[in-house]
């Protein structure tokens, strides 16, 4: 005997589940991923019963929050590993991702933390890491990224990108634009640059967001 075919979700599920998404995504936004699954579900209008359904744990609703953010990173860094110019394909990784992160805040979160059992965003984070190192190492053969760059000044840059606000979504993408531009033009290779401090000169902020992306 073959087993059933699963049957299709019902309309009103499919409307409950996007609305349980859409308001993770709200408050992952504006509080972080700490936020009560009985908030979300609040926000939803939905009873706790109906989001754990949907969602058993938080894990799993994170990583289908930011299911759509993680494929459009991994897609952005496969066209920059594409380019012929390292640097060319390294700089336009920056921009996008910032600008990506810049729409969405809880995505940064999400992105940068170690949360437990999100194993989709565990292994998009790993797999970006990977790829930019290695496009970063091709750009400092090719003498346009400056020698001393390292993985935690992506991190660093995440972090403070993170922190830009705006009134608007406009406003707070035109700003993260140009953060992105100076940061380039800080981590472009020129003789008249100062050495930067050792990355490994003892605890300093960002040293747990580092990690996580280890």
């Amino acid at each position: 005997m073959t087993a059933p075919l699963p049957h299709p979700q019902r309309s009103d599920a499919l409307d409950n589940r996007d609305r349980i998404l859409d308001a993770a995504r709200a408050l992952f936004s504006a509080e972080g991923l700490d936020v009560p699954m009985r908030e979300i579900a609040r926000r939803a209008g939905v009873g706790p019963a109906t989001l754990y359904r949907h969602f058993p744990t938080k894990q799993s609703l994170v990583a289908d929050a930011f299911a759509e953010q993680l494929h459009a990173c991994r897609a952005i860094v496969d066209e920059g590993c594409a380019d012929p110019d390292p640097w060319q394909g390294l700089c336009r990784v920056i921009e996008r991702i910032c600008e990506l992160h810049a729409r969405d805040r809880g995505f940064t979160e999400a992105f940068l933390s170690a949360f437990p059992g999100a194993t989709d965003a565990a292994a998009g984070r790993e797999y970006t890491v990977r790829a930019v190192a290695g496009l970063a190492r091709r750009a400092k053969e090719a003498g346009r990224l400056r020698s001393d760059f390292v993985m935690d000044d992506l991190v660093l840059v995440l972090m403070a990108n993170k922190g830009i606000n705006a009134t608007s979504n406009a406003t707070r993408v035109a700003a993260s634009r140009r953060f992105a531009a100076l940061a380039i033009q800080a981590f472009e290779a020129c003789p008249h640059h100062a050495p930067l401090p050792p990355a490994d000169g003892g605890p300093r902020r960002g040293d747990a967001a580092r990690r996580r992306l280890e």
